[in-house]
């Protein structure tokens, strides 16, 4: 779909679901309020054409883009080497919150985590990745709502995680096997609420490291079998040896 495509052209499930995206965030951000968010969502799964699309996202900062959604991207890169240090890059996250409503939302790759991130979840779904995220605070805040509903914080390991949610007839996870911070390492604080719902918390290093990890252990098996390779050849070599004698 492009810019110029014909307000006529009948729009995909795909382009329907970029609009959806665009209106999330905008929730999140308080650009637009819970009762204008649900009549354009109302909207947006009757519209059949790129002209009933583009007003529903006319006057967010995102003009124009309802006819040729083009959201963040959020894909996974590959890891950066560095300290910590080269990850607290102030300034503002590229993301503020997340909603998911009958629905999901995820955050993970190369993103900018925010001072202050907020979520919700109401009988539906987020996961946020922070394993290749730079932060925009030495302290970032993450709050969590979750009716009915569920979120995953996966953190790498060295970053600090205080846990401070509130459970009714639901549960915040703190992390497991959880380790002292890392010199320079930001600090996570995760919040809010679960209401017949959960918020669970996990340490994980990022597939990249899995994968490094992964071949030196292998490295060290092969090593290993050598190293008694060696030794029975050793062995032999002396056994026949006392035999000549």
């Amino acid at each position: 779909m492009t810019d110029d495509a014909s307000p006529d052209l009948r729009a995909s499930d795909a382009d329907r679901e970029r609009v959806a995206e665009v209106l999330r965030d905008a929730l999140a951000e308080g650009r637009l309020d819970m009762e204008e968010f649900e009549d354009r969502l109302e909207a947006l799964y009757k519209a059949r054409t790129y002209g009933e699309l583009t007003p529903l996202t006319r006057d967010l900062p995102t003009a124009g883009a309802a006819a040729a959604p083009a959201p963040v991207s959020f894909t996974k890169q590959p890891a950066r080497d560095g300290s910590w240090a080269g990850r607290i890059v102030g300034g503002e996250g590229s993301s503020t919150g997340g909603v998911a409503i009958l629905s999901g939302f995820e955050r993970k790759g190369r993103w900018t985590v925010p001072k202050r991130f907020n979520c919700f979840a109401l009988m539906g779904g987020g996961e946020i990745d922070l394993r290749e995220a730079d932060f925009a605070d030495r302290e970032v805040e993450i709050n969590c709502v979750a009716i009915m509903g569920g979120m995953q914080v996966i953190v790498p390991p060295g970053v600090e995680v205080v846990v401070r949610g509130i459970g009714i007839m639901g549960g915040f996870e703190h992390p497991r096997d959880d380790e002292p911070a890392e010199p320079g390492a930001p600090r996570v604080i995760i919040g809010g609420l679960a209401f017949w719902g959960g918020v669970g918390v996990e340490r994980k290093v990022t597939r990249a490291e899995q994968k490094r990890l992964k071949e030196q252990r292998r490295q060290e098996k092969l090593e290993r079998r050598e190293s008694r390779h060696e030794l029975l050849r050793e062995r032999r070599e002396e056994r026949r040896r006392d035999r000549g004698r």
